[in-house]
Parts: C-alpha cells; structure tokens; sequence
C-alpha cells in the first residue's frame, strides 16, 4: 500500500491510499481518483515525505517517563543518602574547609555543607574540586 497527499483543480488537499503507485496512474487516467471535497477528477500528486518505518522519533509514553522520572529520583536520593552517610558535614565553613583541603592547610577527606553561589563559583576559579549536591527528592509518599 502506498498513500498519496493529493489536491484537486480547486486546492482542496486529502490523502488516499493505493495499492501501487501504478493502480494511482491507471486509475487516475480512467478519472476514478476524484476528490471528496468537491468531486472534482482533475487531481495530482503533491509532493509528500515518505513515510519509512523506523525513523520517527517520538516522545516516550507516560509509563516510561515516570518510569524514568522514579529512577532518577532514587538515584539521587542514593547520591544524598550515600554523601550524608559517609562524608564529614562542615555548614556554612564550607568554602573555607575545601580551600583549606585542596591547599593542604588542613587534613584531606571528604565534606559537604552550605556554599553561596559567589563562593561555589570563586572555589571553581581557584581549581577546588567542588560539586553541587542534589536536593533531597520529595518522598513519594508525601506528593501528590
């Protein structure tokens, strides 16, 4: 089966389906293809993309997407979880802890705390390894 956009001599434009693109010249030149609009017989092909299986791209369905909305959650409740588990929590000395760390003032291990963007930018200038933690995800059972 093939499908064709056509429009007839008054600019009315459908689509039909044939079986080849033969049967469309053939009955188009017996005058059976006739357009559903107006009944006109003079109609032509206009131009059309095919239509290849496979190469659209289309948005996940909905159960993909929170299937991957509900993953990414966890991952970062994971990363939370795992930081807070593991790493020393310094507060708002932060900044300052890190300096210290990466200039050898002070002993090396893993911290987290509060930054302002001003001190987050100015630690990356000074080539501070810093990254920002994900938020805390909302419990699943407590949305809506």
């Amino acid at each position: 089966m093939i499908r064709y956009a056509l429009k007839c001599d008054q600019t009315h434009g459908f689509e039909a389906w044939f079986g080849s693109s033969s049967d469309y010249d053939d009955q188009a030149a017996r005058g059976l293809v006739e357009c559903p609009f107006c009944g006109s017989r003079a109609v032509e092909k206009q131009i059309m993309a095919p239509s290849v299986s496979g190469t659209k791209k289309s948005a996940p369905t909905p159960d993909v997407a929170a299937k991957v909305q509900s993953m990414m959650m966890e991952a970062a409740r994971e990363v939370r979880a795992h930081v807070e588990a593991n790493f020393d929590y310094v507060g708002d000395t932060f900044a300052r802890e890190a300096r210290d760390i990466h200039e050898g003032k002070s002993e090396k291990r893993e911290i987290y705390g509060e930054a302002t963007p001003a001190e987050v930018r100015k630690l990356k200038e000074d080539g501070v390894p810093v990254s920002a933690l994900p938020d805390a995800p909302p419990d699943p059972s407590k949305v809506n």
